[in-house]
């Protein structure tokens, strides 16, 4: 289905034509039947925006509401910082671009129904403009990938927006996932103090604690100027204010 998403030349977020407006009419066809997310949903928690607060677009698959931050369920986008290749060979910065995108179809009243909770504490919800599925349409219009690994929702989506040469594939980009993973690996490893292995993460959910063995301990990184730190037990970690992190 074509979104309307204009893409070359794209330099920044603000190169970004009007005509990505389009994708906020023309994905009418992207409904969303709340009472069926609701009856799904593991968490049946509903917030809206602006009821709940306002909302604040942070990349292409995450925005708040309020103090509430939301990750896009069954979506991967984009890093801010991730730039991709047109069809000749020039950079761009998709990761801007992807943003840009969501903030045009996160407009007006926003509704998410929440479906779990993610490492990082943040809500990971299924949200609608108008009853438009934002998840899908992000999808649709080529700004993001469908996030097979974790759900499925979205595969099919994802099979007509590269069979057309939507957005992100019109021209080879590197999965987010993958490019995370290189900038991971790119950075040396972590000896921890002695017998103090615990990991005191800060993110925008707020002070989460890691322990060696947890799904997510591998991954997370301590960075002491930022008021990250590790911990030696649960306890100094919860009187410093610290929650265990989910996994």
């Amino acid at each position: 289905m074509g979104l309307g998403v204009t893409l070359f030349p794209v330099e920044t977020a603000e190169a970004v034509s009007d005509q990505d407006r389009v994708l906020v009419s023309a994905a009418n066809s992207l409904r969303l039947d709340f009472k069926g997310a609701e009856k799904s949903a593991q968490a049946p928690v509903t917030l809206s925006s602006p009821g709940d607060g306002d909302l604040r677009v942070i990349d292409g698959d995450t925005f708040s509401i309020g103090d509430v931050r939301i990750r896009l369920y069954g979506i991967d986008a984009p890093e801010l910082s991730q730039s991709c290749f047109d069809m000749r060979g020039r950079s761009w910065s998709c990761g801007q671009w992807s943003k840009a995108v969501l903030e045009n179809l996160a407009s007006g009243t926003v509704r998410c129904v929440a479906r779990d909770t993610d490492r990082y504490g943040r809500t990971v919800a299924v949200c609608a403009s108008e009853a438009e599925d934002i998840n899908a349409a992000m999808v649709a219009a080529g700004a993001a990938y469908a996030y097979a690994k974790y759900a499925r929702d979205y595969v099919a989506l994802e099979a007509v927006a590269r069979t057309e040469g939507q957005g992100l594939w019109r021209a080879g980009s590197e999965m987010p996932a993958k490019y995370r993973a290189e900038k991971r690996d790119a950075q040396p490893a972590q000896t921890p103090p002695d017998s103090c292995a615990i990991k005191g993460n800060i993110s925008g959910s707020g002070k989460l604690y890691h322990l060696p063995g947890g799904r997510w301990y591998g991954e997370t990184r301590i960075n002491e100027a930022q008021g990250e730190r590790w911990f030696c037990s649960e306890t100094e970690a919860r009187a410093a204010g610290w929650r265990k992190a989910q996994g």
